[in-house]
């Protein structure tokens, strides 16, 4: 069994037009929605063996605010340049190719990869948008994270910020 968790960056501040848009950093509501977001997961007492991170500055402090919430050490998030503008082919690739040690992993990065990701590979429900913040878990009845699919997976959850305001 793998469980996999899409968790889409935490609202990001336009604040800062000098910066590019690999190192916006979350706004006020992105800085409350991340660890929000991570009690939520607290509460459906989620597992974590790996968290990877896409290189830009709001999935990493999205992924750092998450997962001091669930109590994973933060000096353990991987960081992949790759997960930043990341295409749904190419994201299904990297899912395929996680070390199948790990059997709970947590992505943290952006759309429209994830919400495409998350609709090729749920065979429950379409989902028009992941939300900033949101996140779906989906579990995979295999032992190789290669041998994911739509075929043998099921939808855990989705959920997102707005559900708690």
């Amino acid at each position: 069994m793998k469980t996999l968790y899409l968790l889409r960056h935490a609202k990001s501040s336009w604040d800062y037009e000098e910066l590019s848009d690999h190192d916006r950093p979350l706004n006020k509501r992105g800085r409350a929605d991340a660890p929000l977001m991570g009690q939520e997961l607290v509460e459906r007492e989620i597992k974590l063996d790996m968290v990877i991170s896409s290189s830009a500055v709001r999935a990493i402090t999205t992924a750092t605010l998450v997962a001091k919430e669930l109590q994973f050490a933060t000096e353990k998030i991987g960081v992949q340049e790759e997960l930043y503008m990341i295409s749904s082919e190419d994201l299904i690739g990297f899912i395929r190719s996680l070390p199948d040690e790990y059997n709970y992993v947590m992505l943290v990065g952006h759309n429209p990869a994830f919400t495409e990701v998350a609709n090729q590979l749920s065979p429950e429900k379409s989902i028009a948008n992941l939300p900033t913040a949101g996140v779906v878990g989906i579990s995979f009845d295999c032992g190789y994270w290669g041998e994911v699919s739509r075929d043998n997976a099921k939808l855990l959850f989705l959920d997102f910020p707005k559900n708690y305001r």
